[in-house]
């Protein structure tokens, strides 16, 4: 019997999508698919792919305005903000693209009469790649891209969420003139998924989601010994020093926590702001943030939709209700905001003060709008803080004194240390993460690395 997975929309509760899941017999044709092209494609000249690749990154930017339309119906994303992830995934591709002939160059050593001897890098296989629906192609061109520049083939499983974005990315690469087989998209179950992984023309895993779904990518890996990419979340801290300006840092440090109605894995969930300027900033914050327009994601004044699903706004909600009852005051009135209610999965940004890490709110990942806000007295205090987590995807300090962002970014457990500015990707750099947020890295030319596994020649020349 065939099984039917269906998409429910944050907009309205109804069926956004409905696809059949991949039986058996599909998946398995699909990595024989898979494994054929892609011995022919990794004999493609690396200036061949890149054409291939600019030409799919032309068709996202092609179809700009009905993809935001679609993230809006998946997800929540307000079409106001929907085409910012089209402008994200082209900078991160093109960039990836570019860097490919120098990252994946051979390796030569210093010259050895009698020998020529040098490292290659060459494809891994067939990549699996499984992308969540929070920044749907955001996080899925980060293994995508540069997974075929590689010379790899993928097969790409989406979340249950947006379904249409995988197939956006099929379409892209069709149109792009892509090898059949090189490049599939997949609907499947969780079951299925931990099948595909564990299947033995899998070369390499690359998993953006829950830490429980990293245990279970582990699992299903355990038993070949290949490298799995795990991206798992944070629970991201910013801290504003003494010396910030304080308008630039109540700006950006709320719009960290809130864009994408607080669904970022490095979005900020934990504020720390100096004794001299914590006043100041509680009060710029909750003003600033009474300014949101919670609302249906379709209409271009709306800058807070819905969260994904119902049921995570009431956890975020429980998280909330502990902490008050623990003592932390919310600042945030959701009266003001008309769509709020238990159940729904439109939720009113909130402020929490009066917070310490003994509440779940400051400890455990939100992955929602809600933000606590404590006070601390030192650079020595902050740090400490900051690192009491099980998550170390990236942090955040505000300073005018880079010397100071430097030398604590030193003791800070982070995978990305930012000064004046969060919740972004910067392409050249790796991305990566500590702790529970998981190992390995994507982007940058250290990206490739997990992509590709080095084969050393080693020819005497002279006998």
């Amino acid at each position: 019997m065939t099984t039917t997975l269906r998409t429910i929309s944050p907009v309205d509760g109804s069926v956004y999508v409905e696809r059949p899941a991949a039986n058996d017999a599909a998946v398995e044709a699909a990595l024989d698919r898979a494994v054929a092209a892609q011995r022919s494609w990794r004999a493609v000249p690396i200036p061949e792919r890149q054409a291939i690749l600019r030409r799919a990154v032309d068709y996202f930017n092609a179809n700009k305005a009905a993809i935001t339309e679609e993230l809006a119906w998946q997800m929540g994303r307000p079409v106001a903000q929907g085409g910012g992830e089209i402008g994200g995934l082209t900078e991160r591709a093109l960039h990836m693209i570019d860097i490919a002939p120098a990252a994946l160059a051979d390796h030569q050593p210093a010259p050895k009469d009698g020998f020529t001897r040098f490292v290659r890098r060459v494809p891994v296989g067939v990549v699996a790649i499984i992308a969540p629906w929070n920044f749907p192609y955001l996080t899925a061109v980060n293994g995508v891209v540069p997974a075929l520049m590689a010379g790899n083939a993928v097969l790409l499983k989406h979340s249950l969420q947006t379904p249409l974005c995988a197939e956006r990315f099929a379409a892209a690469f069709e149109a792009a003139g892509l090898p059949a087989g090189v490049f599939q998209a997949l609907h499947l179950t969780h079951d299925a998924s931990e099948k595909l992984i564990a299947d033995r023309r899998v070369d390499y895993v690359n998993f953006t989601g829950s830490v429980a779904g990293g245990h279970a990518v582990q699992r299903a890996a355990s038993a070949k010994f290949i490298a799995t990419g795990l991206e798992l979340g944070g629970k991201d801290p910013a801290y504003v020093r003494a010396d910030a300006k304080l308008e630039h840092a109540v700006e950006n440090v709320i719009d960290g926590a809130f864009f994408n109605t607080g669904q970022s894995c490095c979005g900020i969930e934990r504020i720390y702001v100096h004794e001299k300027l914590y006043d100041g900033f509680v009060e710029g914050a909750v003003a600033l943030t009474r300014q949101y327009r919670l609302g249906d994601p379709t209409d271009s004044s709306t800058n807070l939709g819905p969260m994904a699903r119902a049921a995570s706004a009431d956890f975020v909600r429980g998280q909330i209700a502990d902490a008050v009852k623990a003592g932390a005051r919310a600042l945030i009135d959701a009266k003001g905001f008309a769509r709020d209610a238990a159940g729904s999965a439109y939720m009113a940004p909130q402020i929490l003060v009066d917070v310490d890490h003994s509440m779940r709110v400051m400890t455990e990942e939100s992955f929602g709008p809600v933000v606590g806000i404590m006070k601390v007295s030192s650079d020595e205090e902050a740090v400490r803080l900051m690192n009491d987590s099980a998550f170390g995807l990236t942090a955040s300090i505000w300073t005018t004194d880079e010397g100071a962002a430097l030398r604590l970014g030193e003791s800070i457990e982070t995978g990305t240390l930012f000064m004046n500015r969060c919740d972004y990707l910067d392409p050249a750099l790796a991305w990566t993460g500590v702790k529970d947020s998981g190992r390995g890295c994507t982007l940058s030319a250290l990206g490739y690395e997990a992509l590709t596994r080095p084969k050393s020649y080693h020819l005497r020349t002279a006998i």
